[in-house]
């Protein structure tokens, strides 16, 4: 059986810890598609909030240029993002409409004492030396497929098998779970 992952564990390490970027304590959460990431995400972001700290949770899913994306997302999140934060500014990024293929509306992104970023690629080599910790999320690849199909479907088989592959290519080239700060179970329970 795995070991639960205690979120408590992992806020106190972001609080404890320095901004690095601006103001802003940036936990980046990567890993495959499908691996648990927004979940987990969302559980850190939850467990800061309790003791009052400011948190701003962003997902590159809205700034990937469609399924082939996962390349070009580094440099619009630090153009978009992490520029604009070092200097104390928000962040402003132009939404990705699945559904259009297309980019749309821009959206603010608010300086605040913590931004996790969950997302493919969040933990590219861009952001070593503004990250405050780097937490790699992993799962067996036939269980992210079929996270991913329950989701957005069967019709979607085709572009999750097409991702997964660019992914791969990705983290291999990156050496994302090396150098991550943290490597989660995806299928672990998550506790307070």
């Amino acid at each position: 059986m795995t070991a639960p992952v205690r979120m408590g564990r992992l806020a106190g390490v972001v609080r404890a810890a320095a901004p690095r970027l601006g103001t802003v304590r940036l936990v980046v959460v990567d890993g495959p598609a499908g691996s648990g990431k927004t979940t987990l995400a969302a559980a850190l972001a939850a467990s800061l909030r309790v003791s009052g700290t400011e948190i701003a949770v962003f997902h590159l899913d809205d700034i990937y240029d469609g399924w082939a994306g996962l390349d070009g997302v580094g440099e619009r999140f630090a153009a978009w993002v992490l520029e604009p934060l070092a200097d104390g500014r928000p962040g402003r990024y132009r939404r990705y409409d699945w559904a259009a293929g297309e980019f749309a509306e821009w959206c603010d992104l608010p300086v605040r004492d913590v931004l996790i970023v969950d997302g493919c690629g969040a933990a590219q080599r861009c952001v070593d030396d503004v990250a405050t910790l780097r937490i790699w999320v992993e799962a067996p690849a036939a269980l992210r497929l079929e996270r991913g199909i329950a989701r957005d479907g069967e019709a979607m088989r085709a572009e999750w098998l097409g991702w997964m592959a660019l992914e791969a290519e990705h983290f291999e080239r990156e050496s994302t779970r090396e150098r991550a700060d943290v490597v989660v179970d995806g299928t672990a329970r998550l506790t307070p």
